[in-house]
């Protein structure tokens, strides 16, 4: 199962018995209401992945925190997933929030997991089946979680590379907060990067809600010039740095990938930390 799956290759596959559709919902619940209202219809079949409400860390003072093996082992049975499922997850926005649920579900060790391309609005523009907005029943699933810890970095792991340079970290915010020339949505946190990090941010893998080309893709990566085989993806909170790491899974084939979970606001909000600008 590759890990982007096109409309067609949905269509082909909506019926297999082993098959489990995640509607992944978005991240403001004022928003999500509003989609709601507006849309008001989903792919046949759909269950609800709720990012803010079962699968982030309840009291964590960051936003958007992994869960614990646990919870999200609790929060996938409840939604009748097994074992042997193989996931496809979608959002209403082309590209946004499904590759966050993808991370936390390749994160848990369940690999038979992708992202549709182009989410709903791809569906919906190619004319194929939607329902009404509704849940589903289903019977408890047997799913267990099995935490890879090399595909998640915290802040400590972060500073010690600054000075071993042994993983390239990537972060997926724009180009003004990583140069430190513009502001961070959050309140009173600077704006700047990680010392001796890349920017790539997410807006420039993505293409009218799609992800762009395999070959569109490498040459963004190129640009770069890696010289680490191993990268970390950061971002504001640990969303839109999944986007990017999607992408690198397209076309870095097999290097060992990782998000830094904190991600900026951890790091720009931790006394002492080093943060460059583009004038220093």
């Amino acid at each position: 199962m590759q890990s982007i799956v096109s409309t067609e290759w949905l269509q082909q596959h909506l019926n297999d018995p082993d098959l489990i559709v995640l509607y992944v919902m978005g991240l403001k619940r004022k928003q999500q209401a509003l989609q709601e209202q507006a849309d008001a219809v989903q792919i046949p079949g759909s269950r609800f992945f709720d990012l803010k409400q079962d699968f982030q860390r309840p009291g964590s003072e960051l936003p958007n925190t992994i869960p614990t093996p646990a919870q999200f082992t609790a929060a996938c049975q409840a939604l009748g997933i097994r074992k042997d499922s193989k996931i496809v997850l979608y959002d209403s926005s082309g590209i946004y929030a499904s590759p966050r649920a993808w991370y936390l579900f390749k994160v848990m060790g369940h690999a038979e997991v992708a992202v549709l391309n182009g989410g709903l609005p791809a569906w919906q523009a190619a004319k194929l089946p939607v329902e009404s907005f509704q849940k589903h029943l289903f019977t408890a699933g047997d799913f267990q979680a099995n935490f890879q810890a090399d595909q998640f970095q915290d802040t400590a792991a972060i500073q010690t590379n600054i000075a071993s340079q042994d993983r390239a970290v990537i972060d997926a915010r724009s180009e003004g907060r990583f140069q430190g020339t513009a502001p961070e949505p959050r309140a009173g946190l600077s704006s700047g990067h990680i010392p001796g990090s890349y920017n790539i941010p997410f807006t420039e893998v993505l293409e009218n809600g799609h992800y762009k080309s395999s070959e569109e893709l490498s040459a963004i990566f190129n640009q770069l010039d890696l010289q680490q085989d191993k990268l970390t993806f950061s971002c504001g909170s640990g969303i839109t740095a999944c986007i990017v790491l999607l992408a690198a899974e397209q076309v870095l084939g097999d290097l060992p990938k990782a998000i830094y979970d904190g991600s900026w606001t951890e790091w720009a909000s931790t006394e002492g930390l080093p943060i460059n600008k583009q004038d220093q």
